[in-house]
């Protein structure tokens, strides 16, 4: 069984070395997975850095990780848009362990906010970066328009992590704390989601209780019951 970061995340680096040969294989599996097919926690951005940073260790080039990445990244999205396009809410529970409502509406929330640049956006977030695409089929966003800001989305995120990467690997602090980084990594760009959550879940239970307070009795009320 893979390692886990701290008993939760994926251990990016383990997950790489256990792929051996087929290490590029392996990332283009996961960032399409991860991008689409509605599985939120593979360690897309740790993935991409940790690639980066080892390439060395695992025989490959960080354009290799570039070339591969940015085709599985875009047809992750075009399987998650398919997938909303054709099932929609239909496929999440508020009771499901991975597939939840709530997440669902937290990512509707995200996409009306920014419109279709939320595909673009929505890569450096994780979780939200795999609803998105569901949410664009689900509204029945443009398919050009969608497949445009997809294509954007998974270059600079592919790119831009890949970059990240290269200039941490010659920090040797950084490679001898990269499961911490990468950690910190996935847990701090989620912040912003969880704390906007959190705010909206607090609203509406102040709301709820609002409205279950009963009403205050005026004196003239009391008055009409004696």
């Amino acid at each position: 069984m893979m390692a886990m970061s701290a008993g939760l995340l994926p251990d990016a680096g383990t997950m790489l070395h256990a792929f051996g040969p087929w290490v590029l294989l392996g990332i283009a599996v996961l960032l399409f997975i991860e991008s689409g097919v509605l599985f939120p926690f593979l360690p897309g951005d740790s993935l991409l850095v940790t690639a980066a940073i080892l390439a060395p260790q695992l025989g490959i080039e960080p354009w290799q990780v570039v070339l591969v990445g940015i085709p599985a990244a875009v047809l992750g999205d075009q399987a998650g848009y398919w997938l909303g396009q054709r099932f929609g809410r239909r496929l999440f529970r508020p009771d499901a362990r991975v597939l939840k409502t709530s997440r669902l509406e937290e990512t509707e929330h995200f996409f009306t906010r920014y419109g279709a640049i939320s595909l673009v956006l929505g890569r450096f977030v994780p979780i939200v970066r795999t609803y998105v695409p569901l949410v664009a089929g689900a509204v029945r966003l443009h398919r050009g328009r969608f497949f445009a800001w997809n294509v954007v989305g998974a270059v600079l995120w592919v790119t831009g992590m890949t970059g990240i990467g290269l200039a941490l690997g010659g920090i040797p602090f950084v490679v001898n704390n990269i499961d911490t980084l990468m950690i910190l990594m996935i847990v701090i760009p989620t912040l912003p989601v969880a704390i906007g959550a959190l705010r909206r879940y607090l609203k509406a239970r102040s709301s709820g209780a609002s409205e279950a307070a009963p009403a205050a009795t005026t004196p003239a009320e009391l008055s009409e019951r004696r």
